[in-house]
Formats: C-alpha cells, structure tokens, sequence
C-alpha cells in the first residue's frame, strides 16, 4: 500500500467523478443556476463514493443495491431543498432534476462505467443548453413552463 493507492477506489474512477460534475457545472455556472461546479462535483464524487463502499459489502444479508436506494432518497431530499414555490409557480425543478441525474452519473462511475457517466454528462448538458436554444427560438415552447392559457381560448388562465 503506498501514498497513493486509495483502494476500494480507483484513480481514472475519482478523476471521472470529478470531470463530468466539472461538466455539468460549468454549464449551470456560466448560466448563473444553482448547483454549479462545487455542487455538481461533490455529488459525483459522493454517489461514486457511497457506490464503491457498497459494493464492499459481502456476506449472506448484503445487499450492495441498498446503497443505492438510499442515495436516491438523499438526493431526493436535496433536490427538494432547491424547489420553491412563488405567486403559484415552482421554480427550481431543473436544477433539482440536475442534482438527480448527477447522482445517476455518479453510480455509473461506482459501477465502472466510466466512459458512460461521461456520455450522460455530455447528453445532461446538450439537454440544458439545447432545450434553452429552442425556447429562445421558438416562443411558443415556454408556454407550458412558464404560462398557464386556456388553450383555445387564447386568454391567460390564473386559476389554481
């Protein structure tokens, strides 16, 4: 065991959790969202973690995908933090989607998949970015988010 070995885990493992939260946050950090770099990086980096430590687990009443079910809850409960509700309207759900599938991202690494937890985080950030250009372009995308219309009736709807 020298300096540098950190078994159970694994250089390329680490340094793969910390590029595709680096991915993820740069994006939401340049579009001034929560969970920028910081956030993005510390959840990759502890799914991964609680990922690998699971795995450690062995024996007749081990059950490795626990850990993973835990780590969706406490996501959950961190995704909610960011959500609020204004006037009627919930804001924050993207970025509590983002901290979602962060956490995905972060188990494909616990698992090895290195080159499919970068995939994913190249596939979040085009869905972040893209899903932007297309409503910037096309105005009638952002009525669903971010307008209530009775449809037909071309009026505004403000009933709850």
């Amino acid at each position: 065991m020298g300096i540098f070995d950190i078994s159970p885990f694994t250089w390329p493992q680490l340094l793969t959790a910390l590029l595709v939260g680096l991915i993820v946050g740069i994006e939401r950090q340049l579009r001034g969202k929560p969970v920028g770099i910081r956030t993005s990086t510390l959840i990759t980096l502890g799914t991964y973690i609680y990922t690998v430590i699971g795995a450690q687990f062995t024996g007749p009443n081990a059950d490795p995908s626990r850990i993973i079910g835990q780590i969706i809850t406490g996501i959950g409960f961190l995704g909610a933090g960011v959500m609020l509700s204004r006037d009627g309207t919930v804001l924050g759900v993207t970025s509590a989607a983002t901290i979602w599938i962060l956490a995905a991202i972060g188990v494909c690494i616990g698992m090895d998949r290195n080159i499919l937890a970068i995939m994913f985080a190249l596939i979040v950030v085009g869905v972040l970015s893209g899903v932007e250009v297309l409503e910037n372009y096309y105005k009638i995308l952002t009525r669903g988010a971010y307008e209530r219309f009775t449809g037909w009736t071309g009026r505004r709807h403000d009933d709850h």
